[in-house]
């Protein structure tokens, strides 16, 4: 991979990583527009780590908390702090995603990675969000959800193994679906983010181990610094604009990329 590739490919990541629009179907879709080769699950992996780097250094402060607090319930056995409640809520979330993972990581690297799937699973997720954001009644926060609430965005995650579908994308429609604000919904995703790319990035990490050539590690550090940023600065501007703005623009860029999709596949 040459420089320009590798810059396009982390930016698109990073800018797509936490936005409602799918970073799989976009990291599937440039290579081809662009004519380069695939460049495959590792580099993907690779650049979500620096989209997971961007997250924890964003929340930061909310993830101290947690820690020090959950630290604390489990030596006190006191497990009413709000974000103890919140991150036990998060590994709830995380359960179904790691078994559904494990279950299709073949069929996620290969057959599900069509233009024809992506057209799909990105004009009808996309229309599922905007009818969400409608309809949502948008009255709690992340905080205020229960293990109902979480069970079901777990579940809902699970679908994001189909490229074009989005992960953030379809966990912030289960929010809206189940009430959540707008922020709250976005908040959520993207704090349930970080397991999911930790869990997705260890199963990589595994195959890695058992082949026997070595991935190119400056490809890779580059690519992750790269998306690093671009993720950083996407979380920050995205949950500033999100209550005004709404999911719309979302939805109408899905529906225009999906259309486009279809319209070059005819």
């Amino acid at each position: 991979m040459d420089f320009l590739q590798i810059l396009i490919l982390a930016l698109v990541q990073g800018l797509t990583e936490f936005l409602p629009i799918s970073s799989s179907a976009h990291l599937i879709l440039v290579p081809q527009v662009l004519g380069y080769a695939d460049q495959g699950l590792v580099f993907d992996i690779a650049i979500h780590i620096g989209s997971l780097l961007a997250v924890i250094l964003y929340f930061r402060k909310e993830l101290a908390i947690m820690l020090t607090q959950y630290l604390h319930a489990v030596q006190s056995g006191n497990w009413q702090h709000p974000e103890v409640k919140l991150a036990n809520l998060i590994i709830l979330s995380t359960l179904p995603i790691v078994v559904g993972g494990a279950l299709f990581k073949v069929l996620a690297a290969t057959d599900l990675r069509s233009a024809l799937v992506i057209a799909i699973t990105t004009i009808g997720f996309g229309l599922l969000l905007g009818w969400a954001d409608s309809k949502g009644k948008r009255q709690i926060n992340e905080h205020q959800i229960g293990i109902r609430h979480a069970w079901l965005i777990g579940l809902a995650q699970v679908l994001a193994i189909i490229p074009g579908t989005s992960r953030s994308g379809i966990t912030m429609t289960a929010g809206l679906m189940l009430g959540m604000t707008r922020k709250a919904a976005a908040r959520y995703s993207f704090l349930l983010a970080i397991p999911t790319i930790l869990m997705s990035g260890g199963l990589v990490a595994l195959d890695l181990v058992k082949q026997a050539q070595s991935p190119q590690w400056s490809t890779l550090a580059l690519g992750i610094s790269l998306s690093f940023f671009a993720a950083l600065a996407c979380i920050h501007f995205f949950l500033k604009i999100i209550e005004r703005m709404g999911m719309w623009p979302f939805v109408l860029y899905r529906l225009i990329l999906g259309g486009a999709i279809l319209l070059l596949l005819i």
